[in-house]
Order: structure tokens, then C-alpha cells, then sequence
């Protein structure tokens, strides 16, 4: 993962402390890892070791008395790198220990670049205006890479009266961002979700059809920059009743676009989907182009890389495309097995076919 560090930061992308016996820490500030080269094979940990044997060889911390930086510790050609959980922040000293198998530690320190860019906002967050009561997760976007760890406590869902919800997100020690940290899923908890469980048959769930409900992101939330956001976010949504029903292409409306245009191919689903997903696994066979969903997640378009040829195409959709409740294609997010065990069921992809409309006159 990239970091957004000025570019002198990058230019000094190894700093270096060597030690006697020739081993040295290099610090690669464009993908915030730490390398230990020069140690040959047989000083580093066997493979498979837990995590804090590592650790005892290969350390990161922001202070003596803090424990070391969770992360990956990958084995290369005569060396080893530790690269962290989440990004280095701007602004902190950091300091490497290499303990080898012989010898004295080698240790350097390394102060990461302030970033020059402005402060991230929240640029969207889907779903909004409507959902079910049993919505399964949001997800944010943001305008530059965020910091990890601890978000929860910037995440807030609150009813029409201001009373906020407890507990309502499930909480991963593994937070769920994409590569850049300008993505995050957001899971409302499922146990807060399905039915017949111990979180729901105790504490609710966490919307309730008929009510209206906000989601607040702090300002405090701090980028990959070390600096608060811009300002907060709001979003205010109202619940709907619970949906059960799997999403069926059937039902979908296609626009098709004139042959020899450029026209986008439109699909109106006959429910909000995934915002991600539809993104991802809703494609059009054979030609490369750009597909798009509005904000209420109901109405997919496509633009082409080339102008469509006439005759007929194919729309191939994956059955893992879900709606805002989970349910994916021919499979309910929940399934009955109050009768006993049930098979697995084998959804395989489905297809839509569409004619080019005649070119425009005079084309």
C-alpha cells in the first residue's frame, strides 16, 4: 500500500543502520515496511512461528515502553521484512530493534515525513435514503488514505430522538479497508441482524422498520496523515421492513444504447444492490468499459471503452451479487434449518442478453 509522503520521502526511500557483523535496517517509507538484510537464512525464525517470536527478533515501536506493531514478517533472500498492520503516521518517530542470532542488536530510528496534501473528508456513504431493517453493512469513502485501529470509537448510529445505538457494528480486530485505506466496509453486527440468535433476541436489532436513523463519523477520525478530518459526516437513512428475498435478474429493466454510440448500456434492478459488489460482478462479455451505480443502488450503467457493435450481448452477473440484506443471487442471507441439516445450495452465475437499439439517423 502506497503511502501519501512528499516526494523527498520517497527519493530517501532506504535509510539505513549497519551493524559490525554487516546486518542493517532499511526503512522503505513508500510502502511503510522495514527490511533486515545481510542476516543469511540461518539467523531467522523457522516458519510458521507465532507472531511474537518474530517480534522478539524484528520489532517496531513509537516507544520503548509500547509494545511492538502488529503486522506481516516475511522471510526474503538473506534478510527478513515487517510490514505493519497500518500505516506509518506522519509526524511519529519510530524505531526498528533487529536482535540477531549473535551479537549486539541493531536498532535505527525514523521520523515520517508530515504530508503537504489536505486534510481527508468523507466523500460518500452507501447505502443512504432507504433501507431494510435488516441492512447488513455500510461502506465509506474517503478523499485520502485513512489511519487504522480503533475506528469504532468515530462510528456512531443514532434513532430519530438522538439516542445512540449500542454496539451496533461489528467490531473486527482485522478492520475491513481496501488497499489504498479509502475504503471502509462497515458490518452492522449480524447477531443484531438474524433471526433466533442471542444478540438479537436480547438486544433488538439495531434498526427498527418505520424509524428514521443517523450514522455520524467523527471529525476526530485522523487520516494517514496524523491530522483530523476536515470536518464530520452525517447520514440519515429510514428503515425499512426486513428483506428476505434473494435478487433476481429477471426483474431487472435493461435500456439497451444505440449501435455505433457510446451510449451507457442501463439496467434498473427491481431493488437496491451492493454498491461494491454491483460494481464488481455485474459485467458486460467482451468489452472492457466502465460501469457505474447511482447513490440509491437501483439504476447500473455502463459506459464502453469503443462504440457498441450491433447484435446481441451478454450481461454476465456472479452469484455472489447481494442487496443490502446479504441476500445473494438465488440464496437468502438466511436459511431455515430448524428442520435439520440442509445441503449447501449451488448458485451458478447468471446471464441477460440485450440487442443494440438502431444507430441514430444519418450514422
Amino acid at each position: 500500500m502506497a503511502l501519501n509522503f512528499p516526494a523527498q520521502a520517497v527519493l530517501a526511500a532506504i535509510i539505513t543502520a549497519a551493524s559490525a557483523a554487516g546486518q542493517e535496517i532499511r526503512w522503505l517509507p513508500e510502502t511503510g515496511a522495514v527490511e533486515v538484510t545481510g542476516t543469511g537464512s540461518t539467523a531467522l525464525p523457522a516458519e510458521g512461528v507465532p507472531a511474537e517470536e518474530w517480534a522478539r527478533r524484528l520489532a517496531v515501536r513509537t516507544g520503548a515502553e509500547l509494545p511492538p506493531m502488529l503486522g506481516k514478517w516475511t522471510v526474503m533472500a538473506g534478510g527478513i521484512r515487517f510490514t505493519p498492520r497500518f500505516p506509518l503516521t506522519p509526524g511519529l518517530t519510530y524505531e526498528a530493534t533487529w536482535h540477531p542470532a549473535q551479537g549486539e542488536a541493531v536498532r535505527s530510528r525514523y521520523t515520517v515525513p508530515q504530508s503537504t496534501a489536505a486534510p481527508a473528508v468523507v466523500t460518500h456513504i452507501f447505502p443512504g435514503g432507504t433501507v431494510p431493517e435488516n441492512l447488513l453493512k455500510f461502506y465509506l469513502h474517503f478523499s485520502a488514505p485513512m489511519s487504522g485501529g480503533g475506528i469504532y470509537q468515530h462510528l456512531h448510529l443514532r434513532n430519530a430522538s438522538g439516542r445512540e445505538v449500542e454496539l451496533p457494528f461489528l467490531e473486527l480486530a482485522e478492520e475491513l479497508w481496501d488497499r489504498d485505506m479509502m475504503r471502509l466496509t462497515l458490518f452492522i453486527d449480524p447477531g443484531r441482524v438474524k433471526r433466533e440468535v442471542q444478540p438479537l433476541e436480547e438486544a433488538g436489532p439495531a434498526l427498527v422498520a418505520g424509524e428514521e436513523f443517523t450514522l455520524t463519523v467523527d471529525a476526530a477520525w485522523r487520516d494517514a496523515a496524523g491530522r483530523p478530518l476536515q470536518q464530520g459526516a452525517v447520514k440519515k437513512f429510514r428503515v425499512t421492513a426486513p428483506d428476505r428475498t434473494p435478487p433476481d435478474p429477471r426483474q431487472w429493466r435493461i435500456t439497451p444504447p444505440r449501435t455505433g454510440s457510446r451510449d451507457p448500456l442501463r439496467i434498473s434492478f427491481s431493488e437496491p444492490l451492493d454498491h461494491a459488489l454491483a460494481l464488481r460482478l455485474i459485467t458486460v462479455r467482451g468489452l472492457p468499459g466502465r460501469p457505474s451505480l447511482d447513490d440509491g443502488g437501483t439504476d447500473w450503467s455502463f459506459v464502453p471503452a469503443k462504440a457498441w457493435p450491433a447484435g446481441t450481448h451478454w450481461i454476465d452477473i456472479q452469484p455472489a451479487l447481494e442487496d443490502l440484506a446479504g441476500n445473494s443471487i438465488g440464496k437468502p442471507f438466511e436459511v431455515n434449518i430448524s428442520g435439520g441439516e440442509t445441503e449447501p445450495v449451488a448458485v451458478k452465475a447468471a446471464a441477460l442478453t440485450f440487442e443494440t437499439a438502431p444507430a441514430a439517423p444519418g450514422h
